[in-house]
Order: C-alpha cells, then structure tokens, then sequence
C-alpha cells in the first residue's frame, strides 16, 4: 500500500531529514487551510492526508528518539 511505503521512506531517514520533513508538512496544510479558507481548493481532502502525514512524521521522530533512549 502507498502509506506503508511512505511510513518504510520514513524509517530510512535521519532525524535532520525528518524535521524537515515535518516543517515542510505543516507549512503545507497552512497553505492548504488558507486555500479553503478563501474558496481555492479544490481538493479538500488533502487537507486530512496532509495531517495524518504529519502525524506519521512524528510518531517516526518518537520511536527513534525511544530507540536511541
């Protein structure tokens, strides 16, 4: 499936890359927020994708840093 291939992309990055990621994401749904906010998207169920990435991207960060603990 696509989202266990993307969770795997995650598991080979380093903690850099990853909070990079992450910013990248959430700038990503404020600009996806503030298309819907004035009638530009199209596509609104991006917005939730762009969220459980997000969430994705954190639980990644959490289990290495649990790892490395």
């Amino acid at each position: 499936m696509k989202t266990n291939k993307y969770v795997e992309d995650l598991n080979k990055k380093s903690a850099a890359e990853l909070a990079s990621e992450l910013v990248a994401a959430k700038k990503e749904l404020f600009n996806l927020r503030f298309q819907n906010a004035t009638n530009q998207l199209d596509n609104t169920a991006r917005i939730k994708e762009v969220r459980k990435n997000i969430a994705r991207i954190q639980t990644v960060i959490t289990q290495k840093a649990n790892a490395a603990e």
